[in-house]
């Protein structure tokens, strides 16, 4: 075999084998990031609304409530907030069950309501500077996405963003909110007893 085939041949598995290993490391890595999983209770935290009085996240319990964290520097999560201004926030934010809380991970108030401004986005962001919500959900990976039940169990979560993951939060939301005919819930029970081989967009 000819030397120059021998070498695109090498070139070739060696990075089938790097992308395994990251591959295999990504997911252990989105194993360990998480501190929170589905069917526990939510972790209690305090925060600080937008007029900064603490509040509690259990003042909030009775309501279904859709916490999600980004950066304003994470590609995925720029990605995934256009998404949550329209398919969520503009459809539920007169809902009176339902509650949509976004945080800045490691942003001051300052830089995420700047932030929102210039997008012109009009839902509430929340600026997390020291990660004190964040560090009780996870270690790393964003964008990160929670829905939370009225008793205060954690129904659904995600890391990343790409389409078909978030059509299942979609789905899980409406359903919970129990708006009927909104989505198809046939759908809805085939895709999430599937186990999605994606790896979604994240960052650290």
């Amino acid at each position: 075999m000819p030397g120059f085939f021998k070498s695109r041949i090498m070139k070739y598995l060696l990075t089938c084998f790097f992308l395994f290993i990251f591959l295999t490391l990504l997911g252990q890595n989105r194993e360990t990031s998480s501190l929170i999983k589905t069917g526990q209770q939510i972790p209690s935290f305090t925060f600080n609304d937008l007029e900064g009085n603490v509040k509690s996240i259990e003042d909030l319990k009775g309501k279904v409530i859709m916490i999600s964290f980004f950066a304003t520097w994470c590609g995925p999560c720029l990605r995934k907030l256009p998404y949550l201004q329209t398919e969520i926030y503009n459809k539920y934010k007169n809902h009176p069950n339902f509650e949509l809380l976004i945080f800045g991970r490691e942003h001051s108030q300052e830089e995420v309501e700047k932030f929102r401004r210039q997008k012109g986005y009009t839902f509430p962001i929340l600026g997390d500077p020291k990660r004190m919500v964040y560090s009780k959900f996870a270690n790393s990976l964003i964008p990160r996405s929670f829905i939370i039940d009225r008793t205060g169990k954690v129904i659904y979560s995600s890391i990343g963003f790409d389409d078909e993951d978030f059509d299942k939060l979609k789905i899980v939301l409406a359903e919970e909110l129990k708006l009927s005919g909104f989505v198809n819930t046939d759908r809805f029970r085939e895709k999430v007893s599937d186990i999605s081989m994606q790896q979604p967009r994240l960052s650290m």
